[in-house]
């Protein structure tokens, strides 16, 4: 039987407050911190490793996180997840996201039907779809090939694939797998779409509209925005739009569509990159081949997640050191620092993924929790960060953990020696000095110029950013994240904070407003 507790009530937690922590610098330093990097190391999946050799953590602390991990039944509550067990439960929902990728337990049988069977069609269809675009047998009025596609979606219907589509760009252009151009509108500020807009051959472009419930304000106000456009180059828009969304929405049975594909209630949108969210753009973009190792990634992530050995289940592990670092430690921020250019978006995906999971003052049952839950999210590509936030992180007033990831390889193989060393090279040897920098830290008599350390951090390390990469990346964050709402008792999946400022705004727009709220509506000329 599965037991839904406050993390408070959990004498596993009571024994980890009680653990000496600790001092980081020292265990970092010399053959200590040699050995802690070699043996605190484990697979997270397509050739890479989660090595935690720099965070807070000891043998006896693991030991403790283990039975943390055991009396919260945090194996337990994944399998009852991807079991089909009804964890959303503000909305009453399932949480079937995995079962995008594979089948990881029993089938889940929901509204009548086989929910693994309904995305593996969803997934049929757009490929089918994508396989026709790129052979020329689906066009434009004049019998031309369309090159650009353009997703219109906004909050999980554009960061996650927006990040995924930017990982792997260069990748696909280094293995001629590059099908179609992808751009990207989400913001309602007109000019996003204008923007998008100047830079496409809209004659030779596909946009696709993400919306389940088909009435996001947002999005339908930018697909008017692009449809204005194509009548205005005259064109049919009803012959360059495609639509995702739920089988129940306006916009799912609409002649306006070249083609629908389908989402359910039982995939969130921060959660929804491996759904036809994801799928039908990037499959677009680099082929469905290309989408299939991606998936290919996340379903070899998501089955060592179901590991109830804490030591073997890299976004277990990941999720209960950041546990302790919040909870125990009271480190109220953690930043993503991928070192490669191409996940320069992926620190933003993290965000949504992970402050509007986590983000809750509330449990599962709607009460009010005695202890902090999701930190604040944040991050840039290093090296470019370290010429901006870093000195914050290294000698500010605040311990801020950190989560590198890194790569040996880079994906399009140009390279060039400059004093002795290739660019991917530095970028490596920046990464491995940034880590024991924030670790050990440097004594200085100028005090301008000590560094405490003490500054934790874990690196994901891999040999080279593949789509199967990218992949297991986001499903080892997304089950890191469940993994942390399971052990703060929250619903993880769903996001009532969003939903109060789009009731307001639509006051505003129909002039109902009093108060400050008119105030505001008439100092921005409403």
């Amino acid at each position: 039987m599965i037991n839904w507790n406050n993390m408070d009530t959990l004498s596993a937690y009571a024994a980890l407050k009680a653990v000496q922590p600790i001092d980081l610098r020292a265990s970092m330093s010399g053959e200590n911190g040699a050995q802690r990097v070699k043996s605190y190391s484990i697979p997270m999946g397509s050739s890479m490793d989660f090595n935690y050799g720099a965070r807070p953590v000891d043998d006896a602390i693991l030991e403790k996180l283990a039975a943390f991990a055991e009396e919260a039944q945090l194996a337990e509550k994944f399998a009852a997840l991807y079991n089909g067990a009804v964890i959303n439960t503000g909305e009453k929902r399932l949480v079937l996201h995995h079962m995008c990728r594979g089948q990881l337990g029993d089938d889940v049988v929901a509204d009548g039907v086989n929910k693994r069977a309904f995305y593996v069609e969803q997934q049929r269809k757009f490929t089918e779809l994508a396989n026709k675009v790129h052979a020329g047998e689906i066009t434009n009025a004049d019998g031309e090939k369309f090159t650009t596609v353009v997703q219109i979606g906004i909050g999980g219907s554009d960061l996650g694939p927006r990040a995924i589509y930017l990982a792997l760009e260069n990748w696909a252009k280094a293995n001629n797998t590059l099908k179609m151009k992808a751009e990207f509108i989400s913001n309602v500020d007109p000019d996003d779409a204008a923007g998008v807009l100047s830079k496409i051959d809209v004659a030779h472009t596909l946009f696709i509209l993400v919306s389940k419930s088909g009435t996001t304000l947002e999005t339908l106000t930018n697909e008017s925005f692009v449809k204005d456009a194509l009548v205005k180059a005259g064109l049919n828009p009803s012959k360059h739009m495609l639509a995702v969304t739920s089988e129940t929405s306006p916009l799912a049975k609409s002649s306006d569509y070249l083609a629908a594909f389908f989402m359910d209630d039982y995939i969130g949108g921060r959660y929804s990159s491996t759904s036809a969210v994801g799928g039908a753009v990037l499959s677009l973009a680099f082929g469905p081949e290309v989408f299939e190792k991606f998936l290919a990634g996340a379903a070899e992530a998501d089955a060592l997640a179901k590991n109830p050995d804490l030591r073997k289940n890299a976004a277990m592990l990941d999720a209960l050191i950041g546990v302790y670092e919040r909870n125990v430690l009271g480190y109220p921020t953690t930043a993503v620092l991928p070192y490669s250019q191409a996940l320069s978006r992926f620190p933003a995906h993290l965000q949504q993924l992970d402050m509007e999971s986590n983000g809750k003052s509330v449990n599962r049952f709607g009460e009010s929790v005695n202890y902090v839950t999701g930190p604040v999210i944040f991050g840039e590509p290093g090296t470019n960060g370290q010429h901006s936030f870093y000195q914050l992180l290294h000698q500010g007033t605040d311990i801020i953990p950190l989560q590198f990831v890194g790569f040996k390889n880079s994906q399009m193989g140009s390279d060039v020696v400059i004093q002795g060393s290739t660019s991917q090279q530095k970028l490596c040897a920046n990464v491995a000095a940034q880590i024991m920098a924030f670790a050990c830290g440097k004594d200085d008599d100028n005090r301008n110029k000590y560094f405490a350390g003490g500054r934790p951090s874990s690196i994901i390390i891999g040999e080279k950013l593949t789509p199967e990469a990218v992949g297991a990346l986001l499903a080892h964050f997304e089950n890191k994240v469940m993994f942390q709402g399971f052990a703060w008792n929250l619903n993880s999946f769903d996001q009532e904070g969003v939903q109060l400022g789009k009731v307001l705004a639509k006051k505003v727009l129909a002039h109902d407003t009093d108060g400050a709220l008119k105030v505001y509506s008439d100092l921005l000329n409403i």
